[in-house]
């Protein structure tokens, strides 16, 4: 018995031993994969990191150029709100030559009653001052032309 009890026993630790031997391949093989995977691994993260340093390169240039927008348009508002003064003072300007221009054509402008006219002359027609815009305008033209060609002073 002592050598049947002897044998089972021996048998027994080898099944044991081959059992621990295939666990220990099984857990090779995980090994080398898990190997292979943090190769990848490390590989993506290098991929990620370079991608990061891009994004970041393409923000800084982007933050510049958004400040090189922004000075040259506030550059740009600030001419032209200076334009717009500029052309609301000379619309004033036109607005207040115009009737001094107007109140001197009105003032050269005979008017003459019928009773005071002469029996012998020809009734000379008399117009009313000029209401609408062009008349006003070509009536300053007229009297800019007439102060040109015959010298006459307003």
């Amino acid at each position: 018995m002592n050598h049947s009890m002897g044998m089972i026993i021996e048998t027994l630790v080898a099944m044991l031993l081959v059992a621990t031997i295939g666990y220990c391949m099984l857990l090779n093989s995980r090994l080398k994969r898990l190997k292979a995977d943090e190769q990848s691994l490390k590989a993506t993260i290098a991929e990620l990191i370079t991608a990061t340093e891009i994004a970041e390169r393409a923000i800084g240039g982007l933050k510049l150029t958004v400040r090189e927008c922004n000075e040259n348009l506030g550059g740009r508002l600030d001419a032209a709100t200076d334009a717009v003064a500029d052309l609301d003072k000379r619309l004033l300007e036109g607005d207040d030559l115009l009737r001094r221009l107007s109140r001197i054509v009105s003032a050269g402008r005979p008017r003459e009653t019928p009773a005071a006219q002469p029996a012998a002359a020809a009734p000379v027609a008399v117009s009313a001052p000029p209401t609408s815009p062009q008349a006003i305008v070509a009536a300053a033209q007229a009297f800019a032309e007439r102060k040109r060609t015959a010298g006459l002073a307003a």
